[in-house]
């Protein structure tokens, strides 16, 4: 899941989606540059809060017999957000001949447009998020941090720094204090040979090991 960066669609081998946060916010930028409200944008971020609402009851309804909890929400989506996303789409389609391009508007309903094949893709699998808001606020630290140390130097070393991030971020999504995760990981590399198997030391084994 990425934001519309051309880039992204080039990797091979993988689903590509849309995080309709990108959208939905562009949308919120244009409704900031109308001094009364209202308008085209506040009837997009209606279509969006309609879009969430469902996402919110999704979670919460009960599989029917013999339905996995992700085919659940997917049928959940099918039966209440598609039709929702047919409605946004029409009502996009309809206004983009009107609005003028190089507005916070335009680019909104250009992008939204633009990205919708990737934007509906969650709709069709039940594991799939809506958007990548929660991988957003964890990494928040990190960009906001970037800006004081600026440059990684080579490129061993900012591929080290995002294994660390990874590393870390991960720790705080299985709820491992990250310390107490590294001095376990460093001693018992210091153990182990060049070639040994070290996946029982990723974040989600470690509890294991505390706990043995």
């Amino acid at each position: 899941m990425s934001d519309g960066y051309s880039a992204w669609r080039t990797l091979e081998r993988a689903t590509h989606l849309g995080c309709m946060a990108h959208s939905r916010r562009r949308f919120v930028e244009a409704l900031k540059t109308r001094k009364k409200g209202g308008g085209p944008p506040e009837q997009a971020l209606k279509f969006f809060e309609q879009l969430y609402r469902i996402e919110g009851q999704a979670r919460n309804e009960k599989p029917d017999k013999g339905e996995t909890p992700d085919q659940c929400i997917r049928r959940f989506r099918q039966q209440h957000s598609v039709p929702i996303l047919t409605a946004l789409k029409a009502w996009l389609d309809n206004i983009a001949p009107k609005v003028v391009p190089d507005t916070n508007l335009g680019d909104a309903v250009s992008y939204t447009l633009n990205q919708w094949e990737y934007l509906t893709r969650y709709t069709e699998d039940g594991r799939m998020p809506i958007d990548n808001n929660l991988l957003e606020r964890d990494i928040r630290i990190f960009a906001t941090g970037r800006k004081s140390w600026l440059f990684s130097d080579t490129m061993d070393g900012a591929r080290a720094s995002a294994v660390v991030y990874s590393l870390m971020l991960t720790c705080r999504a299985c709820g491992i204090e990250p310390l107490a995760y590294l001095r376990h990981v460093l001693t018992e590399l210091s153990q182990r040979g060049d070639n040994a198997d070290v996946s029982d030391l990723l974040p989600f084994n470690f509890n294991k090991a505390a706990a043995a």
